[in-house]
């Protein structure tokens, strides 16, 4: 039996692609000159140096350093799914620790019914709701979430639980549509994936210094949390492929640790109507313990 020929690829270099990296680097070189002029004038204006200060702040935190890791996680990030969201900045995200199947109406009715509420879309208003609320610790239920990126896009809709009215700590999670046709490595199906974690605090990211809420690291017990309030509805069936991924730990996005056994419930809301009935009983009391196992409906994939 003859032997194909190996075909050698060479690599493509288009004009545009050139230019558009010239300027993208070009852009992050600016604002890293932007912000050392900004730092260095301030010592000469006296106590107006203080403002300047915050200006290089703003300008470090909010422009250089995310222009900065944008540039560099092009580079070194990959573009496929393993298992992590990503940053607006291009850094790895939380872990992505939930699939489910069923229609977005049917998880949203699900969650509902289990004690969480709709987070708010990121917008000025929502923004500086959320940072008035922390800082008077007034409840906001419907506070935003940040965006993070799976699939090359932002969360469809993310939902969460606040604790004790204070905005700066709740149970969150973000939720993406899987494209059509997609499957999980090793070949399974569903419909979206998602990623849960615990907000703890607000404090400075560690890769940014932007302002930004700081998790819980055990993210295993956020994910079977969630599972535990939506699988309290018996139409809800939870399946779990344990060592999904191996067992790591990392930091996310803001600098913070991580890390998770691996394993990935699927939970299936296909028996659940698209909107809650008006006999609905919230779950969340009977289902809030961390360590909750799977509902009745639960199956493990070894």
């Amino acid at each position: 039996m003859a032997r194909r020929p190996i075909t050698r690829h060479r690599r493509r270099w288009s004009l545009g692609i050139a230019v558009d990296w010239f300027f993208f680097t070009f852009a992050g070189l600016a604002a890293i000159w932007l912000a050392y002029l900004s730092f260095t004038e301030s010592f000469s204006l006296g106590w107006w140096g203080i403002l300047g200060v915050l200006a290089f702040w703003v300008l470090l935190a909010y422009l250089v350093l995310p222009r900065l890791h944008r540039i560099l996680t092009t580079v070194y990030v990959p573009e496929y799914f393993i298992g992590r969201a990503r940053t607006s900045d291009g850094l790895l995200g939380d872990p992505v620790n939930l699939a489910f199947m069923g229609d977005g109406d049917q998880i949203e009715a699900a969650l509902r019914t289990g004690g969480w509420t709709r987070a708010d879309d990121v917008t000025l208003a929502s923004s500086w709701r959320i940072i008035s609320s922390t800082m008077t610790r007034r409840s906001y239920e419907h506070a935003p979430v940040s965006p993070l990126f799976l699939f090359g896009r932002q969360q469809d809709f993310a939902y969460q639980q606040e604790v004790d009215g204070n905005p700066g700590q709740r149970h969150h999670v973000r939720f993406w549509r899987c494209p059509d046709g997609w499957l999980l490595p090793g070949g399974r199906r569903v419909d979206w994936l998602a990623a849960g974690t615990f907000d703890t605090s607000v404090g400075l990211s560690l890769f940014t210094l932007q302002v930004t809420h700081k998790i819980d690291a055990d993210t295993d017990i956020e994910r079977d949390h969630i599972v535990a309030t939506v699988s309290a509805d018996r139409r809800v069936r939870v399946e779990v492929i344990e060592d999904f991924s191996t067992g790591y730990h990392a930091r996310n996005g803001g600098g913070d640790s991580i890390r998770t056994d691996g394993d990935l419930p699927i939970v299936d809301v296909r028996g659940v109507p698209a909107a809650p009935g008006p006999d609905a009983v919230p779950a969340s009391d009977a289902a809030s313990a961390p360590d909750a196992a799977p509902g009745p409906g639960s199956e493990v994939i070894p």
